[in-house]
């Protein structure tokens, strides 16, 4: 675990690489899955959530990187201190990680279409959307099982000169 100063003078200091850092430098933390908190160097209190509210509230200042819209914060204020703020956390929580999970199936998808030839991708398609479309048809009701029917010889080239 990276663990990374604050300063009073607001500076933040990653202590694996004895370096000063901003908060561009913790976002690509977030990104690259690693885990560190930040610490105040005085009282040693837990400022990482701190921290990346901060990050997230620089994200929201640009509008074409925005994922919270005005009525979602008013929203989430609303249930600060209700009832039904630890549900809320959970529902939020776990609807990012299936949104995730939900992601990397939806790019492993994408990345086999791209593997594969325009034909068979359409095919698949096609098989998939036979399959999906059968599993809604109403299952028939204990019918008796149908005799095969008997095969018509099919005649070849061979077959007819035979004839005449």
């Amino acid at each position: 675990m990276i663990t990374i100063k604050k300063y009073p003078n607001r500076r933040l200091y990653d202590t694996s690489k004895s370096q000063y850092i901003n908060l561009e430098v913790i976002r690509e933390l977030v990104m690259s899955h690693e885990e560190f908190c930040v610490i105040d160097s005085k009282t040693e209190e837990d400022l990482t959530k701190s921290i990346l509210l901060q990050i997230i509230s620089e994200q929201e200042n640009n509008d074409q990187q925005s994922l919270l819209t005005q009525s979602v914060l008013k929203q989430l204020i609303r249930f600060y201190g209700s009832d039904m703020q630890v549900f809320l956390r959970q529902y939020i929580e776990q609807s990012i990680a299936t949104f995730l999970d939900r992601q990397e199936a939806v790019q492993g998808v994408v990345k086999d279409m791209m593997d594969a030839s325009p034909l068979n991708v359409f095919n698949q398609m096609m098989e998939q959307n036979m399959s999906m479309w059968g599993s809604f048809a109403p299952k028939p009701a204990n019918k008796p099982a149908n005799k095969p029917k008997k095969q018509e010889k099919r005649h070849t080239e061979d077959d007819l000169d035979k004839e005449e």
